[in-house]
């Protein structure tokens, strides 16, 4: 049998490696482009689905999204004042904003373990007839069990009435905390008051069964043998709904619907 030198097998390693590394390299890079569109029509699925336009698990075409999505207005508001920006919705990113100093804030202490805030935010307007919003879809984070959540909290156009829940990213266990995404518990949330009379954040999630959405209005039952990652939804809804999450867009919205 022949024998090769040390050398010889060091460089065909070294050839194969770079053939492959060349190989990787070049799908990665044309598949990119699908990876971003498959991720953008994941989130807008889940703004769909928080919204109530399409039901839980239900998986629409690319056309069918777009034609829906002809409904929705996206908004980057500057979180701190509620006001509206110019900041073009198709170019944020808002969780580049969030890890840059530059666009974001130290948070303040919060049991949803966020520990920085974006500036702004990437909310999305339901327009309705006569071009007048219908719902507000509202990003939401926090920490579970495993890691962080990201998902979305669609309210009525009276900033209160939970029209929808849904999370798009999460490391939860299956079967106890994955079960955010169970059809039957997202269920739970619809019709909830998200507020108290005095515009207070009163909805939770508690140990145990909550009544009907009609005698129980601020509380949704709790996973069952997931009490981490219910605590994680609890403690996020407070943060995002509190005065450093969305308060201040939505008392502007709110003046702004007095006015007309």
């Amino acid at each position: 049998m022949k024998q090769y030198s040390v050398l010889y097998n060091f460089g065909f390693s070294a050839a194969v490696c770079g053939v492959c590394a060349i190989l990787v390299s070049s799908a990665a890079v044309s598949l990119r482009p699908l990876q971003e569109r498959n991720e953008k029509l994941e989130i807008q699925i889940n703004v769909l689905e928080a919204a109530g336009m399409i039901e839980a698990g239900e998986k629409p075409s690319v056309a069918e999204v777009d034609q829906m999505f002809e409904r929705i207005e996206p908004v980057v508001i500057d979180l701190q004042s509620g006001e509206k920006t110019d900041i073009d919705p198709a170019t944020f990113d808002q969780q580049a904003a969030k890890k840059d100093p530059a666009t974001s804030r130290d948070a303040p202490e919060n049991r949803a373990r966020v520990l920085h805030l974006p500036l702004h935010a990437l909310i999305y307007q339901v327009m309705g007839k006569n071009a007048q919003v219908e719902k507000l879809v509202l990003p939401i984070e926090g920490y579970g069990l495993w890691g962080t959540l990201y998902g979305f909290i669609a309210l009525d156009a009276d900033t209160t009435t939970v029209e929808g829940l849904t999370y798009y990213d999460h490391k939860e266990t299956p079967g106890l905390g994955a079960e955010v995404d169970n059809p039957r518990w997202k269920a739970l949330w619809v019709g909830r008051k998200a507020y108290d009379e005095n515009w207070q954040p009163q909805l939770t999630v508690i140990k145990g069964r909550a009544g009907p959405a009609a005698e129980d209005p601020y509380r949704v039952d709790g996973l069952s043998g997931a009490t981490l990652t219910s605590n994680g939804v609890r403690e996020m809804l407070a943060l995002w709904l509190g005065p450093d999450g969305f308060a201040p867009y939505l008392e502007k919205f709110r003046q702004a619907r007095r006015a007309v």
